[in-house]
């Protein structure tokens, strides 16, 4: 298996991890869990291959990636209980596993030969939706919404890089490692030192 095909395992296993553990502070039974790991783990990259038009979708075409899901399931079903703070868990695993995405999603659209914005497009969708749906099914406030926090932002600065990347001349590993690793390195800022962008505030009308 390849580097790239690794990342690929590694976004959809990581992300069926956080789903788990949201199934876990819902107090879901297994099937609950598994339910919310596959969606989590495959939602994103499953909307990216739609809009791109593959056929098959990539767990359709490799049915190993629901497997990996449905472990990630069955592990934390069993283990949740040793997490003393399952919420600062999700988010650091939510971390990686976005940058783990935005890298194979980027990668892939950057394969097909689409330009850079559908480029740095599909790299935010792959990265974004998975988690975005497990939160709205759990009934959570979603991570990619949430006041002044650094989430959508990471993930388009991670897809421009896989955008940009040929006019450097830098390898496909290199690129994808390097998208993985700015993704992942803005988002645990935000996560450590609350780095954030302005957000907007209302102002009572002139009269």
């Amino acid at each position: 298996m390849t580097l790239i095909a690794w990342i690929d395992h590694a976004a959809v296993l990581v992300f069926a991890l956080t789903g788990a553990l949201v199934a876990s502070r819902a107090q879901l039974d297994i099937i609950g869990f598994a339910f919310l790991a596959i969606l989590t783990g495959v939602g994103g990259g499953t909307v990216r291959d739609v809009l791109l038009d593959r056929n098959p979708v990539f767990w359709m075409a490799d049915p190993t990636y629901l497997g990996v899901a449905v472990i990630a399931a069955f592990v934390v079903f069993f283990t949740a209980h040793l997490f003393e703070s399952r919420y600062k868990a999700i988010l650091w695993l939510d971390a990686a596993a976005l940058a783990f995405a935005v890298a194979a999603g980027a990668n892939i659209a950057a394969t097909l030969g689409q330009s850079a914005a559908i480029v740095v497009a599909m790299g935010t969708v792959t990265g974004c939706l998975g988690g975005l749906m497990r939160d709205v099914v759990a009934n959570e406030v979603p991570l990619v919404l949430k006041q002044g926090e650094l989430y959508v932002t990471c993930a388009v600065a991670g897809a421009s890089v896989m955008a940009f990347a040929p006019m450097l001349g830098l390898s496909q590993t290199t690129t994808v490692l390097a998208a993985a690793a700015i993704t992942f390195a803005l988002r645990a800022g935000s996560i450590a030192f609350g780095w954030s962008l302005p957000v907007y505030k209302s102002r009572p009308p002139r009269n």
